[in-house]
């Protein structure tokens, strides 16, 4: 289990300038909808703004804080 201040905190050490919004879908802490709007992601793929948000949570799923993520990415505009 992870709560939504220490999932952000995984997001925004990765992607400073990120805004984040969470939503734990089951209530069990595990299974979560995220949505992440950065400037990081200008220029990027639909699947590499995902793996930048992955990547954040590595450590977080690797060790089963998190179970499963249904991730939505936007560009944050200029």
């Amino acid at each position: 289990m992870i709560d939504d201040n220490a999932l952000t905190s995984l997001i925004v050490d990765r992607l400073p300038d990120a805004q984040v919004s969470i939503h734990d879908r089951t209530g069990t802490m595990d299974h979560f909808n995220v949505t992440v709007r950065s400037h990081a992601f200008q220029g990027k793929t639909l699947i590499e703004q995902h793996q930048l948000v992955y990547r954040a949570l590595k450590s977080a799923l690797a060790d089963g804080r998190v179970h499963a993520v249904e991730l939505t990415t936007i560009i944050a505009e200029s």
